[in-house]
């Protein structure tokens, strides 16, 4: 059942400062998440979906990276004005992340318990057999086969399904209201895919945890949101109710990515592609950013970048030609 806001983030500006300049990664980033809510998060590889995400729990490399401007209010509270200590208690109790890749989110040298523990005993301290049965559980939620065993192996003895799990597990255990999941299927095969995408449905069924969800595969978002977000180098260009933004996207962008979508049921010779490459991050046009790649592109927007326009209920677009197909 969706709630109230949990989670609003407001023109969030993120900034790499390299020698070559300074790159707008993420630049000007608004969206709220609702309790019980999966916002789905979509576009191509490098659009800057995983900085905002890593930029939301404030994990991004300093000095090289900073998040120069905006707020991230989680249930009220602005966590870019936190404390780097104040931060550590939030992370995992209040908003966690699946990271994208397992082999690299735990610690090969530490056994699975130990990694579990630690979070569980940062958050809830208490007897170690407490602390104990809590990780045991947490592998159980997760659907992890033999957890008690598994909490004395290392990430080498595990499977890559079973890694995902444990690194969900991690994430699960401490009952954050916040989940951020950084394309959790990617190193997962078919099969196990759509296992761990029901898992993480029941999981959010059963807590009312609000999850941010993080692909650039619209099946998934089909399958998984309530609604979706759009981005394109470091905006969001169209955002609204998954159903709506699927039977009519208004930005070009949206409608050459649903496009790019192999359709089951029609033969096509030629699957369709979006000609040219996103830009640069350092080199960023003034108008609308996909304008060098969209067919309906004008003059003004070269020059200008187009105004937010609403294109139904809670559907938006930034496009000065909505709704017009390319």
């Amino acid at each position: 059942m969706v709630g109230d806001t949990i989670l609003e983030v407001r023109d969030l500006h993120t900034h790499f400062f390299l020698r070559r300049g300074v790159v707008k990664v993420v630049d000007g980033v608004s969206f709220s998440l609702r309790r019980g809510e999966v916002l789905g998060l979509v576009g191509e590889s490098a659009c800057g979906k995983s900085v905002t995400a890593l930029s939301l729990l404030r994990l991004l490399p300093q000095p090289a990276a900073r998040t120069v401007g905006g707020e991230v209010l989680l249930d009220g509270e602005n966590l870019l004005t936190k404390s780097s200590r104040e931060m550590r208690r939030i992370r995992g109790r209040k908003i966690a992340m699946i990271l994208q890749d397992p082999q690299t989110s735990l610690n090969p040298v530490f056994t699975i318990g130990d990694q579990l523990c630690e979070s569980i005993a940062k958050h809830h301290p208490g007897k170690a057999a407490t602390v104990l049965e809590r990780a045991i559980e947490a592998l159980r939620r997760v659907k992890l086969a033999a957890p008690e065993q598994r909490m004395h192996q290392y990430p080498h003895q595990l499977s890559g399904g079973m890694k995902q799990r444990v690194v969900g597990a991690i994430a699960i255990s401490c009952t954050p209201q916040v989940m951020i999941a950084d394309e959790p299927t990617t190193a997962l095969d078919v099969t196990i895919q759509l296992q761990y995408l029901k898992l993480l449905k029941e999981l959010q069924q059963d807590t009312d945890m609000a999850i941010l969800f993080i692909t650039h595969d619209f099946g998934v978002v089909a399958k998984m949101c309530d609604r979706v977000a759009v981005m394109y180098a470091g905006r969001i260009v169209e955002s609204g109710p998954v159903r709506q933004v699927f039977d009519n996207p208004a930005h070009p962008y949206t409608q050459a990515l649903i496009a790019s979508v192999p359709k089951m049921r029609q033969r096509v010779g030629r699957l369709y592609s979006i000609d040219g490459q996103p830009p640069e991050f350092s080199a960023l046009p003034d108008g609308c950013r996909f304008a060098p790649r969209c067919p309906l592109a004008d003059a003004r927007c070269h020059t200008t970048y187009p105004l937010s326009v609403a294109v139904g209920s809670a559907h938006t677009a930034d496009c000065w030609k909505p709704g017009k197909s390319v």
